[in-house]
């Protein structure tokens, strides 16, 4: 609500979103609508959804879009929709990562708040060009790096920063999948096409597409950043033209070592994002498979299992739970928690108030440049036999 005797204006209504991608045959453009939707805060209403304008078309109908708000590109769409009393408030940029920063680029010209799907551009120079460009906006621009969204993941991040583990020594953290094991790149599967295809995802395979989101969990909940890195990576499938696993090691800035992993030809591994954090005084463990558990482990003592909204939890870990406890929550609920966060930072804006504690968590565009210098570094120090390059 509004701050007590303001004048500001109250939101009475659901943000208006758009979104560019997305369209049939996507996968990521469902998640980010289903998560939106989960907290009532958001309604699509226009979109520029595919590179094909008839599939874009006929992906707007599916949606039950206004005719007049589906739109053959992003450019097209930001220019229009800045002129529209009810334009939309925040636009959702989930296209192949060749196509992010040209479409972000348009929004922000435009006055238009964005939410970039990872990695946050194909190249360190552009990433750092659309950084600038956000800052001199004013605007909200966050980038979806999903599992920051999870209650466990931002109780560990809090027990970090408030010494429960003492001080960080040691950061293990991977990222395996088995999705890539075979060439299926080549039989039409969609996603796996462009993934593996350096013009439109870029000059990395797994390091850019999980090892990101191994890198930026990592740094999120440490609360440090990465100074240096040492990768291996490597193509195991024959033919392929991006990596699809690497070994790294890592240096953070405040003293503490860690490991990488991130793979796609593992097999038996469907999502495995896990990472373990040790410090002088305990260590923490958590596993995206098993979200709603975290396990600490303070020094000369048994393990405590601590459960999303059970006992044990803080603040931040309830300020993004939804349901009572041995109920799970985990993957959309995740994104969820991001879209609710970033409504929350709009309305406060609008209403001219401060936002709610815990709803600035959200990864922002500085974070997706880090993700993108993370890319270049781990490439560069693999093409030159494994070098300790700076981040």
């Amino acid at each position: 609500m509004a701050i007590e005797g303001s004048t500001a204006p109250k939101l009475n209504r659901r943000l208006r979103l758009g979104m560019v991608g997305g369209g049939r045959g996507a996968f990521i453009g469902a998640v980010h609508r289903i998560a939106a939707r989960l907290d009532d805060r958001w309604q699509l209403v226009a979109g520029a959804l595919s590179s094909d304008p008839e599939r874009g078309r006929l992906s707007g109908a599916d949606l039950l879009l206004d005719p007049a708000r589906i739109y053959a590109d992003a450019a097209e769409m930001a220019k229009r929709e800045r002129r529209r009393k009810d334009g939309i408030d925040a636009v959702a940029i989930v296209t192949p990562n060749h196509a992010h920063a040209p479409a972000a680029r348009a929004f922000l010209k435009a006055g238009i708040h964005v939410i970039c799907d990872k990695p946050l551009t194909t190249g360190r120079r552009e990433a750092e060009s659309l950084a600038k460009l956000a800052g001199d906006s004013g605007l909200i621009f966050a980038v979806t790096h999903n599992y920051t969204g999870y209650p466990l993941v931002r109780q560990a991040r809090a027990m970090v920063a408030e010494g429960a583990i003492g001080a960080l020594r040691v950061v293990q953290v991977e990222y395996a999948q088995d999705w890539l094991a075979t060439r299926i790149e080549d039989s039409g599967q969609k996603q796996a096409a462009w993934r593996t295809d350096p013009a439109r995802s870029g000059p990395a395979g797994s390091i850019g597409d999980i090892g990101t989101h191994a890198f930026n969990l990592a740094e999120f909940i440490a609360g440090d950043e990465v100074e240096a890195l040492c990768a291996d990576a490597h193509i195991f499938v024959a033919g392929r033209r991006l990596d699809d696993n690497a070994h790294m090691l890592l240096r953070f800035r405040g003293g503490a070592r860690g490991m990488l992993w991130c793979s796609q030809v593992a097999p038996g591994q469907e999502n495995g994002l896990r990472i373990r954090l040790y410090g002088d005084k305990g260590g923490l463990e958590w596993q995206q498979e098993t979200p709603n558990l975290l396990i600490h482990s303070p020094l000369g003592e048994p393990p405590r299992l601590i459960r999303r909204a059970g006992a044990g939890t803080t603040a931040v870990a309830a300020a993004a739970s939804r349901i009572p406890a041995g109920h799970p929550e985990g993957y959309l609920e995740g994104f969820a928690q991001l879209y609710a966060d970033i409504a929350e930072q709009i309305a406060a804006r609008i209403e001219e108030r401060p936002p709610a504690p815990y709803s600035t968590l959200v990864p922002t565009v500085a974070d997706g440049v880090r993700g993108v210098r993370f890319i270049e570094a781990a490439v560069r120090s693999s093409a030159r036999g494994a070098r300790w390059l700076e981040i």
